[in-house]
């Protein structure tokens, strides 16, 4: 929980259009080192995490969960963070840095560390650099994000602590009702 809502309220903080805000500090920044760039890499890279969530298996790598289970999950955690971004936007009505659209929080930062905190819990404990890779596509988001003028600095951390957040809900929420692990006590205990 610390990180998510850490991340969710340094977002907070950041926000604001002052002069001395970190958004305008930021894009002050990006303005001057960045002001022609144009990439839209980041539309496609935050789906990585949920591809890899079935690829690894198929390669050989052994997940937390099977795939009905984890398709579960993962529609979950989707329809919550897509939900709660969707509420988000259309509540705070922020325009982005370009002028266009709505901004605040970034939905293409929720997506990425969503799909890359469900990498981290499935794979994560038996291949230890799973996390950190997962974790460094979806913070490239982010970066791309701003650095694409589409995103402020509190739109991408509120965006990367929903997404963690909605994940991690999902996976404390979910019932297991497909697969059931055999009882050590209980000798009749079915698996499906």
């Amino acid at each position: 929980m610390y990180v998510p809502l850490g991340l969710m309220l340094t977002g907070v903080a950041a926000s604001g259009h002052s002069q001395k805000s970190w958004n305008n500090k930021m894009h002050a920044e990006r303005d001057e080192h960045l002001l022609n760039f144009e990439n839209h890499a980041d539309d496609y890279i935050q789906l990585l995490p949920f591809v890899a969530i079935y690829a690894f298996e198929i390669g050989g790598m052994k997940p937390k969960t099977d795939w009905k289970n984890r398709t579960a999950i993962l529609m979950k955690g989707q329809f919550i963070n897509l939900g709660l971004v969707y509420i988000l936007k259309t509540t705070f009505k922020e325009t982005r840095p370009d002028g266009s659209a709505l901004s605040f929080p970034s939905g293409h930062t929720a997506q990425a560390f969503s799909g890359a905190t469900m990498l981290a819990i499935e794979y994560g404990e038996n291949y230890q650099w799973v996390p950190y890779a997962a974790y460094g596509v979806a913070s490239t988001v982010g970066v791309m994000r701003i650095a694409n003028n589409k995103h402020y600095l509190s739109d991408v951390l509120f965006g990367a602590g929903l997404g963690i957040l909605s994940m991690k809900v999902a996976y404390w929420t979910h019932q297991y009702k497909w697969t059931q692990h055999r009882s050590t006590t209980d000798p009749f205990a079915k698996i499906y």
